[in-house]
């Protein structure tokens, strides 16, 4: 059997013994959301489960192996995509949960986690509308925990997009950056998806009569039942031509280098992996 951060990967022994050395347990949380023409619609649970990978094998590579990192199965369905970070619940393909359903989600995996033996948990989220659903499940699994006795967890949740600093953005975005909520199927997950899966990428189906109106200008307001017009013809956020496997590159280094600095703060006592 082939050595594997991923959970499901490993045998149940591999697993026990990875948790009695206190590993930090990572539970990526994507969703299944159309992103466009030229991109598969499992872009958020797929590129969150492999930066969660390139994260844990990066964080046992840091610390010598006093870390060791192990990525749960991902939560492959999102919250209600939004019209002004994902294009939004009405077009096809979009497969929703309720928010009660993500926090449920959340709080029940995370808990059976703790009850396994984990004590150290990295909620990775990958799609922009679960953030606070996965914070309040992660709350309840703390308090439940916190109940039964268990009061040595810590959880710590993050989204990968907000570890890439001031200055890579501005070497790969040099026309501007509209932000991290348009950036839906745009030039950060196109080029991460080059990388990582690039059969499920077909940068020939951007029809540039479809690819109109990029970056989308949307009212800085929701509105409800949603008005389809608002949303682009394509369902993108912002164009994905500039993307590239070597902009995927630097995007998962730069990511994965700060998410480990995080965690080696957070979770080492006092940062002592890695120097300022």
């Amino acid at each position: 059997m082939k050595n594997s951060v991923f959970m499901e990967e490993m045998d149940a022994f591999t697993y026990r013994e990875k948790l009695a050395k206190d590993a930090v347990v990572f539970i990526p949380v994507g969703a299944l959301e159309q992103h466009g023409s030229h991109m598969a619609m499992c872009v958020d649970a797929a590129l969150t489960k492999a930066m969660a990978g390139a994260t844990a094998e990066a964080l046992m590579a840091d610390t010598d192996g006093a870390l060791e990192g192990i990525v749960c199965s991902a939560i492959n369905f999102g919250y209600r995509s939004q019209q002004r970070s994902g294009g939004g619940f009405h077009l096809s393909g979009t497969t929703s949960l309720s928010g009660t359903t993500i926090i449920s989600l959340a709080r029940d995996i995370c808990y059976s986690l703790i009850e396994d033996g984990a004590r150290k948990i990295v909620f990775m989220n990958g799609h922009y509308e679960n953030y606070q659903f996965i914070f309040e499940g992660a709350e309840l699994a703390l308090e439940k925990a916190s109940a039964e006795g268990i009061k040595n967890v810590k959880i710590q949740l993050l989204s990968y997009w907000d570890f890439v600093d001031d200055a890579t953005i501005q070497e790969l975005y040099p026309d501007g950056f509209t932000g991290w909520d348009l950036e839906h199927a745009g030039v950060m997950e196109t080029s991460l998806m080059l990388l990582f899966y690039p059969d499920l990428v077909d940068m020939d189906r951007i029809d540039p009569a479809l690819y109109t109106g990029l970056p989308a200008e949307l009212p800085n307001y929701d509105v409800l039942p949603i008005v389809a017009d608002y949303t682009p013809p394509s369902g993108c956020l912002s164009h994905p031509g500039a993307s590239t496997r070597e902009k995927g590159i630097i995007l998962r280094d730069v990511a994965v280098a700060n998410m480990v600095i995080a965690i080696e703060d957070e979770f080492s006592g006092a940062g002592d992996f890695h120097e300022d």
